[in-house]
């Protein structure tokens, strides 16, 4: 069997995609709209996609797709329930962020334990210029050797920011459905979690249980010193709710890399929240050039093994 394989967003990917030892012909567009998927897949057996979803509506008109291959951890792009009804496999990447996001957490750790971004703009403002003293320390500066690491999920990526919290001398905090086998971390309740937790960093996948599970009546609940960090979904956080308890000290700060709906609309209300205690970077922990590659690499083997008649990573 030849499959027709068709990429919808290209350009998502920035690495070299090798193509599939099997026979094939292979299209690609650099964006597609989930308006536009329908028709540029017509005839498709095998879907790569990104970020354009694949809703029932969809897939309905698509009577020759196998296999949606998302180029992506999360999958709620593609109705999975619809996918399954047609036989059509999905299959995801998995584990090929280890290091890229982990290390993005702790930049945005670090960078708000030492009031980087404060002490950059006193900089630019000519304070330090004009201090009395050979130095400037206007900011609190807190280490995280002794604090308190709190993570929703415990992943692969889980996993590896609390090896690096370790390092770094923190006691490690584990919030789980199931509790976490690991000597070197402590399962604790949500209540727990939430009120002792120094730094929380977000790794739980966005369902209907944690979509919002940060509102205000959370934030209120943690320490007026703690750091909300989240590199995993937008939705985990009210957004509205953020924005309020950073504006008036609820908690100390919050570094995020992820929004509820992306692109951003301009109203987003962190996307304007302009204070030295919150960063926001565009969706981009991810997107280390190794960590492409290596994604790039996991994709094109999810097709082969499916080609083969030995489907890896699928979903649901």
């Amino acid at each position: 069997m030849t499959h027709n394989i068709v990429f919808l967003d290209r350009d998502s990917l920035i690495a070299n995609v090798r193509r599939p030892s099997f026979p094939h012909s292979w299209t690609e567009y650099a964006a597609s709209s989930g308006a536009e998927a329908a028709q540029r897949l017509h005839g498709a057996t095998i879907a790569i996609t990104n970020k354009v979803p694949l809703r029932a509506d969809t897939l309905e008109r698509l009577p020759d797709l196998r296999l949606i291959a998302v180029a992506a951890t999360g999958t709620d792009i593609v109705d999975l329930a619809a996918a399954r009804a047609r036989g059509i496999v999905v299959s995801n990447i998995r584990d090929y962020a280890h290091a890229t996001v982990p290390e993005h957490t702790f930049a945005l750790i670090l960078a708000l334990r030492r009031n980087l971004l404060a002490y950059r703009l006193d900089v630019e403002a000519g304070k330090w210029q004009k201090s009395e003293r050979f130095c400037l320390f206007d900011h609190p500066i807190t280490d995280l050797n002794g604090s308190r690491l709190g993570l929703l999920g415990y992943g692969a990526l889980g996993r590896a920011v609390a090896r690096l919290g370790r390092a770094f001398g923190m006691e490690v905090m584990v919030h789980k459905r199931t509790p976490v086998d690991d000597p070197d971390v402590r399962n604790v309740s949500w209540d727990e979690l939430l009120e002792t937790s120094d730094v929380l960093s977000l790794h739980a996948p966005l369902t209907g249980q944690t979509r919002d599970i940060i509102g205000a009546a959370e934030l209120e609940r943690m320490k007026r010193s703690a750091l909300l960090i989240n590199t995993a979904r937008g939705g985990l956080v009210d957004e509205a709710a953020l924005a309020a308890a950073l504006t008036t000290g609820v908690i100390a700060g919050a570094g995020f890399d992820v929004l509820a709906k992306e692109p951003p609309p301009e109203d987003n209300v962190l996307l304007n929240l302009r204070l030295p205690n919150f960063i926001l970077t565009p969706h981009m922990a991810w997107a280390s050039t190794q960590a492409m590659q290596g994604l790039a690499d996991q994709l094109i083997d999810n097709i082969e093994a499916y080609a083969a008649n030995k489907p890896v990573n699928v979903v649901g």
